[in-house]
């Protein structure tokens, strides 16, 4: 991770020179330009050889393939407004979850997000990402518009590029008379197949990904959530530290600053856990319902990083751990190795008994019941939950394995949005046409195009009310 870091540097660089030589570009060629609010657009002839060749050159399969992309594009606009009612029922019912996940609901894709929210369960997104991911989609959904047109006898009349500042998006422009002249099935697929090449491209980096990570890394070791702990009402707390509390004393007790490396020892009739300051940091002021770490080894040795042996037996996997410690018993010593990203580390712990009677660590491992293992796999593009992947190459590996997580995550979010039945998408102008195929008639295909609009728009404020809620 730390050519990761040092990497920051160099791609703001890249960020001023490529800003400066997309002003340069702009200012030199400024009286070919065409302003669009606040877009400058850029038409040129470049690659229309290449969209006629394709369009004629395979009309077999592009007749299969509009059938696919128009059942495509039904399929990415259900699963957009199901999208929308699944966040607004998650932030309605548990409205922690916006503190965790921080960047608002409607958001703007732009380099170095993870940092500006502080998301650290995504990779980094640097401006070098931003600008090849942009070009690779905008050009691979533009172009598939453009091919489906010319198979459909619609003319391109241009191709170009886009600007906003340092940011560019490729456009592909049909001819809207020869477009509306087409029945409705020809201008359904050619106004989904944008979204079917993006499709196809995620489709593709799956596969990528998958040759990468195996050839790219070496699984090593186990992660773990954090450490076993207990939601505790703040009632039942008999003493912190071996004073007693009461209810005017345990609020002060609990508030005194404690460093990042001080524990407190609180009993709970008789059975103690750790008090900690990074729970003192997220705990709600409000409440009186302490979350508190089970007082087990893992926590009073400040086990961190990845664990990759017990007792010289190397693991690889939760299953692998948890048969290692099963050949152990409770109150043995036995040796935990881990590894923090730079260092190995030895660990002494004395086992401690569960309420099985099994030995335990004291660490815990997020509940992903209902979501099988293999089904884990793929939403991790085919890495196992808990398991560390050591890169082969350092930097490099994760680097690149990182701009392909990103590049199939953004063609299939693209994939969607663009099927939004809302009209600047070609998903509004998709859903108009199927109005209009099934009541035949344009007045109330336009009423209905424009409630369905208004229904997204009440959504949009729906979900960054509920968003809101959480930090007021």
């Amino acid at each position: 991770m730390g050519i990761l870091n040092s990497f920051y540097f160099y791609d703001v660089i890249f960020l001023i020179v490529f800003s400066l030589f997309v002003f340069n570009f702009l200012y030199k060629r400024r009286k070919k330009l065409d302003k669009e609010g606040w877009l400058y657009l850029y038409r040129t002839s470049w690659g229309i050889k290449f969209i006629d060749n394709i369009g004629k050159k395979y009309p077999g399969t592009l007749k299969v393939l509009s059938y696919i992309a128009v059942f495509t594009g039904y399929i990415l606009m259900i699963l957009i407004m199901y999208f929308f009612g699944f966040i607004i029922y998650v932030y309605a019912k548990m409205p922690q979850i916006a503190t965790v996940t921080k960047i608002p609901p409607i958001f703007p894709l732009i380099p170095y997000l993870p940092n500006l929210f502080k998301l650290d369960f995504l990779p980094p997104f640097f401006f070098t990402y931003w600008i090849i991911i942009i070009a690779l989609i905008a050009i691979v959904h533009e172009f598939g518009h453009g091919i489906f047109a010319r198979f459909y006898n619609v003319r391109v009349k241009s191709t170009g590029f886009g600007f906003l500042g340092p940011f560019l998006a490729a456009f592909v422009e049909p001819d809207e008379k020869d477009m509306q002249a087409k029945k409705i099935f020809p201008q359904l697929a050619i106004l989904s197949a944008g979204v079917l090449m993006n499709i196809l491209t995620a489709i593709i980096f799956i596969g990528v990904i998958w040759t990468f990570l195996a050839l790219a890394f070496t699984p090593m070791g186990v992660t773990f959530d954090g450490y076993t702990f207990k939601q505790i009402p703040a009632s039942e707390i008999y003493s912190v530290n071996g004073v007693p509390v009461n209810d005017v004393q345990y609020s002060d007790i609990f508030g005194r600053s404690l460093n990042e490396t001080e524990k407190s020892r609180v009993n709970i009739n008789g059975e103690y856990y750790i008090y900690t300051y990074k729970i003192m940091q997220e705990h709600d002021e409000e409440s009186e319902v302490y979350t508190l770490y089970s007082d087990l080894p893992a926590i009073n040795t400040d086990l961190k990083g990845v664990i990759v042996s017990i007792e010289g037996e190397s693991v690889t996997a939760v299953r692998e751990l948890s048969n290692e410690l099963a050949k152990h018993t409770p109150g043995e010593e036995i040796n935990i190795r881990t590894y923090d990203g730079e260092n190995f580390k030895d660990n002494k712990i004395i086992l401690a008994e569960g309420e099985d009677g099994k030995p335990q660590v004291g660490i815990w491992f997020l509940n992903r019941q209902g979501i099988s293992s293999t089904l884990s796999k793929y939403l991790l593009f085919f890495k196992e939950p808990n398991v560390y992947y050591q890169p082969k190459i350092d930097g490099v590996s994760i680097f690149i394995y990182n701009l392909f997580w990103w590049i199939i995550l953004i063609s299939l979010s693209v994939a969607m949005v663009n099927m939004m039945p809302a009209s600047i998408f070609d998903g509004g102008r998709f859903f108009y046409l199927t109005a209009f195929a099934v009541f035949r008639n344009e007045k109330i295909a336009k009423r209905i195009a424009s409630v369905v609009a208004w229904i997204i728009l009440f959504m949009l404020i729906l979900m960054m009310y509920f968003y809101s809620r959480a930090f007021f």
